[in-house]
């Protein structure tokens, strides 16, 4: 699942605008790419800063986990450590079945608590009239009247977009849709036209849709490496150019805990 996450990140950091406030009651002015080494759980979904200065992060969730609400309480505790400032917290459920975590612990004097959102909360038909794409894309996991009037109405948006846009937001249509089972229903809708349908058949949407979710893996983690160890030689510019979206998250988590460059990359 982590081509999702990965989608889902990139567009709730770009356009979908309309997404972010219907979760989290406000706009974020800012993101921030942070490690907690003392938290086991070590990297938030999404932190985020917005124009009064508040915090507010939301994580992403597609299967059930028991241990949540304790994963929450450390990502808050990491963030206040940081910071020294509360965020604000939204858990956001993209699964398929019925949203089932807890959203609290309680003991005698302790009570923490955040939202959990299941994301068919979410009004798709509003998302759908928004003039921002990411929004548009993120309506497919959203509630709707009927899904397949709206695969074609997104479609018909992102045919509307420039190429290298309309590439992106075509890739990420395609995984969204995943979770609900529409990839056939977006690939049909698609296919009827042929600007979308040549696009479909060309190798090119996949390559430049996997190096848009590299790039964007890849900025987080120079940042972390930078921090830690300074700047990045050549020799490891190189290693983390080959590197998949997948692999770069996966070293984003480890670099927490490695000694050295040369380490982390050996």
């Amino acid at each position: 699942m982590q081509e999702y996450d990965v989608a889902l990140k990139l567009l709730l950091r770009g356009s979908a605008k309309l997404t972010m406030r219907e979760l989290t009651g406000t706009a974020v002015e800012t993101w921030l790419d942070i490690e907690m080494s003392k938290v086991q759980n070590s990297r938030v979904d999404l932190l985020g800063e917005t124009a009064d200065k508040g915090l507010v992060h939301l994580e992403l969730q597609s299967g059930h986990d028991p241990d949540m609400p304790l994963r929450m309480a450390e990502y808050c505790l990491g963030v206040f450590r940081l910071f020294e400032r509360f965020p604000r917290q939204v858990l956001l459920y993209v699964g398929e079945a019925p949203l089932r975590m807890a959203s609290e612990l309680r003991g005698d004097d302790v009570w923490f608590r955040y939202r959990a959102i299941d994301i068919r909360e979410l009004d798709g038909e509003r998302l759908l009239e928004s003039e921002e794409v990411g929004d548009n894309v993120i309506a497919i996991l959203a509630r709707l009247r009927d899904h397949k009037d709206a695969v074609r109405r997104i479609v018909e948006r992102i045919a509307g977009l420039v190429p290298v846009e309309r590439e992106t937001a075509l890739g990420q249509l395609l995984i969204l849709a995943g979770l609900r089972h529409l990839e056939e229903t977006v690939e049909r809708e698609a296919r009827k036209m042929p600007i979308l349908g040549d696009t479909l058949d060309n190798k090119v949407l996949g390559r430049e849709f996997k190096r848009g979710l590299q790039e964007g893996e890849l900025t987080v983690l120079r940042r972390q490496i930078e921090k830690r160890f300074g700047a990045i030689p050549s020799w490891a510019e190189e290693r983390l150019a080959g590197r998949s979206a997948t692999d770069l998250e996966e070293l984003s988590v480890r670099v927490l805990d490695a000694q050295s460059i040369e380490d982390l990359l050996k």
